[in-house]
């Protein structure tokens, strides 16, 4: 079972997250809600974390695919419904960037299969009722 220690580190809404292996990220709410914006809030790092599961699983298929990977990069834009309780995410594009000799066909389906299959937190996402949607740039 996977463990996260979270502690208060100010006075207001700032914790430092501790996972089992000792990694350590800051958390903050907003300055709008009386945060200090000192740490990523925490719906963000679903957004990350997106990011993490869905890079881990398109750069193993592009490995074993043999494709020559030499930079890899991308933008994540999430919006949330308003109005509502909790507030969920409900759109995400994610803008992939890659460098090197990739195939715009493998890298296209390696993203597929990421997102629409391997990827837990694409899957919880979207259980959710979130939509993500993606595109891809190459560059040699």
């Amino acid at each position: 079972m996977d463990q996260i220690e979270l502690k208060r580190v100010d006075n207001a809404y700032a914790f430092e997250a501790v996972d089992g292996n000792g990694n350590k990220a800051r958390l903050d709410a907003s300055s709008a809600i009386g945060g200090h914006d000192s740490g990523i809030r925490p719906m963000q790092t679903l957004l990350m974390g997106l990011g993490g599961c869905g890079g881990v699983d398109i750069l193993s298929i592009l490995q074993k695919q043999k494709q020559a990977v030499t930079d890899f990069s991308m933008v994540i834009q999430g919006e949330r419904e308003q109005g509502k309780e909790p507030s969920l995410w409900k759109y995400i594009h994610i803008h992939f960037h890659f460098a090197g000799e990739v195939d715009a066909h493998k890298a296209e389906k390696a993203v597929a299969l990421s997102l629409n299959k391997y990827c837990s937190v694409a899957a919880t996402l979207k259980a959710a009722g979130c939509t993500i949607e993606w595109t891809i740039n190459i560059k040699a």
